[in-house]
């Protein structure tokens, strides 16, 4: 099981990490091609578009033909992705390299996540995904610095190194059993939306995304126009995720242990705050000090959401492969939504009506949580078992 969490973790982490790369490039993209807000936040959401239109398909493979090849294949598209941005000049070569991208690590990371959920035993399940997540933010972490290297060196040479990644990565996974067979789905996938703990698991998905969305548009280039380097913008988004590297694994544990209820009414209630205090700074240090912070916060959610998405799969019969995919989909949605909307938002007024928004669905959904939401969460609670 170790060499599987290792092996699932290596993937996700080399996906992410190519993902998050382009913070510290962004403000130099904008300003080299001309884009503005709103074509920064198309830049920075293609990826979560390529995995929104993967997301079923993905399901499907995984279901159909296994987590193996499904992975081999998001491997692939990872490696043919990050060719073409590296050498890409035209914004519309980038934008469908990003797109491309998506679309790989919506394989990649169903396959991955699936074959985790299938492997590990049902009381470890969260630390084992909380652990492979912590690689996946890991990645996101050292993106920066492999963008800040990139500035430097030319993404050429930096994107150009995910062949030998992939090229390793493919060849460990196959080498890899896969000691677990699924047996037949029961339920189709359509049915997963009429299934209250998969409908709370996609919302506390696709929530924290479309804040990541925002946020991952709006602070480098705030970042930038407040005097911060390339360095310091890698340095911010390093620890940023560092942060959230460490909570991910200690919040897998904890709902293991407690149950999600606890986890998902403290992490709303305290990123409405954040997001809130987020619009504050005007100075590189004290907002680069915020956005660590509220990154955290953001990654609080993403254990809970996976064990309703796998508890209510697992409650009507449905593929581990679909519980995944449609983390994904949630996710795509969510980023897509955030970078798209946040970035034209606050090209069109402030950046702070943008955060605002966002933390106004966290206030609501908190309020529901808080108020609303016992009945419910007894019933997704009792779907976790």
């Amino acid at each position: 099981m170790r060499r599987l969490v290792l092996l699932v973790g290596a993937i996700v982490l080399v996906d992410t990490m190519f993902y998050a790369a382009i913070t510290p490039l962004l403000p130099k993209l904008v300003d080299d091609l001309d884009l503005g807000k709103n074509g920064a936040g198309v830049l920075t959401g293609a990826y979560a578009a390529g995995t929104l239109l993967g997301s079923l398909p993905a399901g499907w493979l995984i279901a159909r033909f296994g987590v193996k090849p499904t992975v081999i294949v998001g491997l692939t598209l990872m490696s043919v992705s990050c060719l073409a941005f590296a050498f890409g000049t035209a914004v519309l070569t980038l934008d469908a390299a990003r797109f491309l991208q998506g679309v790989g690590g919506a394989f990649s990371w169903a396959g991955g996540m699936a074959w985790v959920a299938a492997e590990a035993p049902r009381e470890r399940r969260g630390a084992m995904l909380g652990s492979a997540m912590g690689f996946a933010i890991f990645g996101v972490q050292l993106g920066p610095v492999v963008g800040a290297v990139a500035r430097g060196v030319g993404q050429e040479f930096a994107f150009s190194t995910t062949v030998v990644f992939g090229l390793a990565l493919g060849v460990w996974a196959w080498t890899m059993p896969v000691r677990r067979v699924e047996g037949e789905a029961l339920a189709t996938p359509g049915e997963a939306l009429r299934n209250r703990a998969m409908l709370a698991g996609m919302w506390l998905t696709a929530l924290p995304a479309a804040a990541f969305g925002v946020l991952d548009v709006l602070a480098p280039l705030r970042l930038d126009a407040l005097g911060a380097s390339a360095l310091a913008l890698g340095a911010t988004f390093f620890l940023a995720a560092g942060v959230e590297a460490v909570v991910t694994p200690l919040v897998g544990r904890y709902t293991d242990r407690g149950g999600a209820r606890t986890v998902i009414r403290g992490g709303l209630a305290a990123t409405v705050a954040g997001l809130v205090v987020l619009q504050l700074p005007d100075t590189p240090l004290a907002l680069a000090i915020v956005v660590i912070g509220v990154s955290g916060l953001l990654g609080v959610l993403w254990v809970p959401a996976m064990g309703l998405l796998t508890g209510g799969a697992e409650m009507i019969g449905l593929d581990h492969g679909f519980a995944f995919a449609y983390f994904n989909l949630a996710w795509a949605a969510g980023f897509s939504l955030g970078a798209f909307a946040g970035g034209t938002l606050a090209e069109a007024t402030s950046d702070g009506l943008a955060y605002a928004g966002i933390a106004a669905l966290y206030a609501i959904s908190a309020a529901y949580a808080l108020l609303g939401g016992r009945r419910a969460a007894e019933r997704t609670e009792l779907a976790r078992g």
